[in-house]
């Protein structure tokens, strides 16, 4: 793990390795025309397992390296930044200080009142790179979007995947553009006044290409999770293990200016500590945000329901700043489509969505039929400001985890679709969409994978399979993840928002993000002043956000339901507007399938 890029004076190389005998650096020449043979160079060994040696021979340029162990090898670097010829080959020095960065008049953004847009770097453009997803930022300004969250782009084996296979945390997939193209990104995004949210996963690694263990215990020999060993985050030899990770998150935040990093499952972070990693990771990046001066922000993917992760450190809790809520996801897909199995199940009835606009949660201590036992923890209503909670009506696993990964626009109508967005954009947390949803994007977004591997590849859609019997999905229906169509597949077809019906969804979220814009009660964090009433025989819900109101037609005909009688600030239905006629009671009279946005009327 070099912790120093070469200079023309020195390179300070060093590695961790505390049960080995014997640490080289195999040390390969990049300059063009350089016919020079490898060399070696010994480190020596350190205190705590570590293994250093300064090499002073006035180069600068790249050079490729790897790392020795015992005779075995050479194995790419722990901390590699660059991996040119995949995660099975030699690293290559990068300087991420060589960067020119334009981004000065950048003081960051905070999460409350933001809006993310998340985005898979291989599938959002035909190009599929970070170049590419620059080129398109000024889509995303028109939407109103603050942050733009990327699935993980750190090295991978293969040539697409979603990112969640990566073993080589430090490093930028080459076929994304590397880490001068990340770097190139981060600068044209801050440009743009959006920031970046970078999606990180330190509960596994990749089934290929980690080589982590060649170099110390770097997992742990206790029980497992969901997708194979977990990190060594509390056993001897574990505060080494923490540091990676941490330094990991700290390189994102401070030398590529990311503003945020979201936390894949942290509920499989195994860690029996005083201090969990996560608590450490958050203090440490509280005091690097005084520090840079701008908001850093730690968003967890959390299956707990537990408040404490993003109730602040001084007040007993993790430190972390929001999380991610599938509660909201789940409820507002059931009272769309009407799928109820799975873990769709507990949420049928019209209340549980009900519950979660006013609650964040709906398992909040409640009997979860999917777990067979309680889940969750309730909010405190009161003190928890709900822009904590990150929610989305669909996301990478909401979408890519269905047997053939359909969005939404599968199954609903426009007006349907606009409800869900309606719901995201306006109700009470911090709003996510998903790539494409804004003009109703009728590409799959599928599993897939580029395992090289044969065996491994054959064993992945052979799990893919199995992972979909609790849901009730027919397994025949399930795309071979390896079949490079199903790849080509979920790429973005940006043709489609220019088409009549999807260009009518485009506007209406382009008019939603202006009325968070205009109206502060679509922005208010207090979970206390959200109102909900609705009627589940009539298939219509009310909500009440301060001066305004969201009243929603669920049903497939005309409905009756009470309202204020304010000016009309949206107006959206399935083949044209939601408002059929208004009462002198207060009552409105909408559409099928539709959404109605009010403001409260003047005094």
């Amino acid at each position: 793990m070099s912790r120093a890029e070469p200079t023309n004076e020195a390179w300070d190389v060093e590695v961790w390795a505390p049960h080995a005998q014997a640490v080289d650096l195999f040390l390969r020449d990049t300059a063009p025309g350089s016919a020079g043979e490898p060399v070696t160079r010994s480190l020596a060994r350190a205190e705590g397992g570590w293994w250093r040696l300064r090499m002073s021979d006035g180069r600068a340029e790249p050079r490729d390296y790897g790392f020795v162990i015992d005779g075995a090898g050479p194995f790419p670097d722990p901390r590699s930044r660059r991996q040119p010829d995949g995660v099975h080959a030699l690293s290559r020095t990068f300087d991420p200080g060589a960067h020119a960065w334009q981004d000065s008049r950048w003081t960051g953004r905070q999460l409350a009142g933001a809006t993310i847009y998340e985005l898979h770097l291989g599938t959002f453009t035909p190009e599929g790179t970070l170049d590419a997803a620059a080129a398109r930022l000024g889509h995303l300004v028109s939407l109103g979007i603050d942050f733009v969250e990327l699935l993980p782009v750190n090295a991978f084996n293969g040539t697409h995947n979603w990112g969640y296979d990566g073993v080589l945390w430090y490093a930028v997939h080459e076929g994304y553009g590397g880490p001068a193209a990340y770097q190139r990104f981060v600068d044209a995004c801050h440009q743009a006044g959006i920031g970046v949210i970078q999606d990180v996963v330190y509960n596994h690694l990749g089934p290929s290409g980690n080589y982590l263990p060649e170099f110390g215990p770097y997992l742990s020999e206790a029980a497992g999770n969901t997708w194979g060993s977990s990190l060594n985050l509390d056993g001897p030899d574990s505060d080494p293990v923490r540091r990676h990770i941490i330094d990991n998150a700290l390189m994102w935040l401070d030398e590529y200016h990311v503003d945020g990093l979201r936390l894949d499952a942290v509920h499989a972070l195994r860690d029996d500590r005083a201090t969990h990693l996560l608590e450490e990771m958050a203090g440490e990046v509280a005091a690097l945000s005084a520090f840079a001066g701008r908001p850093l922000t730690l968003i967890a993917e959390s299956d707990l329901n537990d408040p404490r992760l993003i109730t602040p450190a001084e007040a007993g809790g993790y430190g972390l700043d929001a999380q991610w809520s599938d509660d909201f996801h789940h409820a507002v897909h059931v009272a769309l489509t009407g799928e109820t199995t799975g873990y769709y199940a507990d949420f049928a009835p019209l209340s549980a969505l009900a519950k979660v606009l006013t609650d964040g949660y709906f398992h909040d201590g409640t009997f979860s039929s999917f777990r067979g036992r309680r889940h969750g923890r309730p909010i405190d209503r009161q003190r928890m400001p709900a822009w904590r909670l990150v929610v989305g009506s669909q996301n990478h696993d909401q979408i890519g985890n269905r047997a053939t990964g359909d969005r939404l626009t599968g199954t609903l109508d426009a007006g349907q679709l606009a409800i869900a967005a309606t719901l995201t954009l306006l109700g009470p947390f911090t709003p996510m969409l998903f790539m494409g949803e804004e003009w109703g994007a009728t590409t799959p977004w599928q599993f897939f994978t580029s395992h090289p591997e044969p065996e491994l590849g054959a064993a992945t859609a052979t799990g893919r399979i199995s992972e979909f019997a609790r849901m009730g999905w027919d397994p025949a229906l399930v795309p071979d993840p390896q079949d490079p169509a199903t790849f080509t597949r979920s790429r973005l077809d940006w043709d489609e928002s220019e088409r009549p019906g999807p260009a009518r969804l485009l506007g209406l979220y382009r008019r939603l993000a202006e009325l968070r814009r205009e109206v502060p009660s679509f922005t208010e964090p207090r979970l206390d002043r959200v109102g909900v009433e609705y009627d589940a025989e009539g298939s219509w819900l009310r909500l009440v956000r301060g001066s305004a109101e969201i009243l929603v037609n669920l049903a497939a005909d005309a409905r009756r339901m009470p309202a204020g009688s304010g000016a009309v600030l949206l107006d959206f239905g399935t083949d044209g507007p939601a408002l059929l006629s208004r009462a002198d009671d207060g009552s409105v009279v909408l559409a099928p399938h539709s959404v109605l946005v009010l403001a409260q009327a003047a005094s």
